[in-house]
């Protein structure tokens, strides 16, 4: 070894054995349970209000009465700041009122990206030239996202995207991010798992209709980035920052992670000259329904967003007595999802006083109305098919118009309903209200969107003034 060589050694040393020391605190490794029970310890909650049954003959079953659904029939409104000054220009709503409803978003409700969040480096770890979707030929690369964890080698978190493009396209293409697992083309579907065609008339699937109609999709897997369990926070992305140990009140949640890693996604997404990054959109069905909504509530550079069957934390109102209700969500099942404060709010016994629904500072009007003005459709089936009423298909509704005053601020034209969201009712089954940025539509199908994708797609198209290769 050099002189030179010798000398770097041991300028390192200190910093190698400082990463190897028994000082490094080792990753607890805890039940959902006992993770759930040191939050309620931290803000000095005894005792939770059990959450209701989606199980509808059980004795404590959801609510499905709309006589009684409405117990905090009044909403945060969404264009009124905190001192009572009401917000009239897009001025206002960009510099005052959308930090005021981030903030308590933050604190209250998804939890904070902590400010010393690791630098994610993205490398193509696959590429495939051969195989087509449908009859077309694309291009597609399997990526790794690794996050830098210098300040904590116990803890890997190694992000999964795969990103397909059409081979035949002359210029940028517009891409939708979806969440999921995903395969890449060509590849089999793992044993049990989704392999069979479509059932004949049905439509294609979505990866088919995108790359048909010029579009490039990706699909980024939430679980590389964290666990969706309560037993996973000391681990994944909110584990690493924290050192393995247990989140504080107001750290970020599952969803707000699972969105973080979208907006990683979407930095690698910038650096691919093949992609149109100002025209890149988020997907998400159910749980990554709610996680799709915030990636494109928190990151404007999201252009356009297909929200599916998300209820509970995603569009449905906090403040319904409708299904699945918010003390669901500061159950050991799900809170996960959330910012420990969130805890406070399904507290039957506390130190503080119990809290409920209506003392949300916000609830999901707002955070559809984060999204404005960019396009944002609202995807849901029947129950009758699968997608449960748990979900709150009204309640969902009813927080899309409350939405709409925003996005008509911001220039951008609504649902073309009246802002009565205590009475008005939602639109037939497969009736579309897609003439604006703020789109809704229930389609005859189960817990899926997929039913709404050629819907989606030439709405997008139009608002994106996106081309299809057969109109070109």
């Amino acid at each position: 070894m050099s002189r030179f060589a010798v000398s770097l050694f041991l300028a390192a040393a200190p910093a190698l054995l400082s990463q190897t020391s028994a000082d490094i605190p080792q990753p607890k490794n805890w039940t959902a349970a006992e993770d759930h029970q040191n939050m309620m310890d931290q803000l000095g909650i005894k005792a939770l209000r059990p959450g209701p049954s989606g199980n509808e003959s059980a004795p404590n079953h959801a609510n499905y009465d709309e006589a009684t659904a409405n117990p905090f029939p009044n909403l945060p409104d969404v264009l009124t700041l905190k001192n009572g000054q009401k917000v009239t220009t897009p001025e206002m709503w960009w510099n005052q009122r959308r930090p005021e409803i981030l903030e308590d978003f933050d604190r209250e409700v998804l939890g904070r990206v902590p400010k010393n969040v690791p630098k994610v480096t993205w490398s193509v770890t696959q590429t495939v030239a051969d195989q087509t979707i449908g009859s077309r030929a694309v291009t597609a690369k399997r990526l790794v996202g690794r996050a830098d964890n210098s300040s904590y080698p116990l803890i890997n978190v190694d992000i999964q995207m795969i990103v397909v493009t059409p081979a035949a396209a002359k210029s940028p293409v517009p891409v939708m991010m979806m969440f999921g697992g995903g395969r890449m083309p060509g590849e089999p579907a793992p044993a049990g798992r989704g392999g069979a065609p479509p059932a004949a008339g049905s439509d294609p699937p979505s990866t088919e209709q995108l790359i048909a109609d010029g579009w490039g999709y990706a699909y980024i897997n939430p679980a590389s980035v964290q666990a969706d369990n309560g037993a996973g926070l000391t681990k994944g992305i909110v584990g690493l920052v924290n050192r393995g140990q247990p989140r504080k009140p107001d750290d970020w949640g599952a969803l707000r992670a699972w969105a973080w890693g979208a907006s990683r996604g979407l930095d690698y997404l910038e650096t691919d000259p093949s992609i149109n990054a100002k025209q890149v959109g988020i997907e998400g069905v159910s749980r990554y329904g709610k996680a799709a909504l915030i990636t494109m509530a928190y990151d404007t550079r999201f252009a356009v967003v297909l929200v599916g069957s998300s209820g509970e934390g995603g569009v449905k109102l906090h403040r319904r007595n409708w299904g699945e209700a918010v003390e669901n969500l500061t159950a050991t099942g799900e809170y996960h999802w959330m910012a420990g404060n969130f805890m406070k709010y399904g507290a039957s016994e506390a130190t503080f006083g119990s809290k409920n629904a209506g003392d949300i500072p916000v609830d999901a009007h707002d955070l559809i109305a984060l999204c404005a003005p960019r396009p944002t459709f609202i995807s849901y089936g029947i129950p009758e098919k699968g997608d449960a009423r748990w979900l709150d298909h009204q309640g969902s509704f009813m927080a899309a118009i409350a939405a709409q005053p925003v996005f008509r601020l911001l220039g951008a034209k609504d649902l073309g309903r009246s802002d009565a969201y205590k009475t008005e009712k939602m639109p037939a089954v497969n009736v579309s209200l897609l003439d604006g940025q703020l789109a809704w539509r229930q389609h005859d199908g189960g817990h899926t969107d997929a039913p709404n994708w050629k819907y989606f797609i030439p709405w997008a198209d139009r608002l994106l003034k996106h081309q299809p290769p057969t109109a070109q």
